[in-house]
C-alpha cells in the first residue's frame, strides 16, 4: 500500500514539473521527527509520519514540509502535491482516516 501512495505522491510532484531529489536525508528525519513531537506530543503518529514521509516524498520535498511544520506557507506551485502529501501520510499513520 505504501508503495503505490509513494507513485502517486511521485506523480503529483511530477505534474507540478518538480524535478524529483533523492531520498529525505537522515538528518531531515531527525528534524521532522523533532518538530512534530513539538506540534503533537504523539510519538506514534510522528515516528508513523515521519516513517511514511521517507517513502511518500523526496528530500526536496521534506524541506518543503518541514518548513510548512513550522509555520511557512507551502509555495503555491507545490500545493497540490503537499495536500497530496499529508492526505496520504494520514491515510497511513491515522486509523480510520
Amino acid at each position: 500500500m505504501i508503495k503505490q501512495l509513494g507513485a502517486a505522491a511521485l506523480l503529483a510532484l511530477a505534474l507540478t514539473g518538480a524535478v524529483v531529489a533523492g531520498p529525505p536525508t537522515a538528518e531531515q528525519k531527525v528534524e521532522f521527527y523533532k518538530v512534530c513531537m513539538g506540534i503533537a506530543s504523539n510519538d506514534t503518529l510522528c515516528a508513523c509520519k515521519r516513517d511514511a514521509a521517507t517513502k511518500l516524498i523526496d528530500a526536496d520535498f521534506m524541506a518543503v514540509v518541514i518548513a510548512s511544520m513550522k509555520g511557512k506557507t507551502a509555495p503555491e506551485e507545490v500545493t497540490v502535491a503537499y495536500d497530496t502529501y499529508i492526505a496520504q501520510s494520514n491515510a497511513v499513520c491515522i486509523p480510520g482516516y
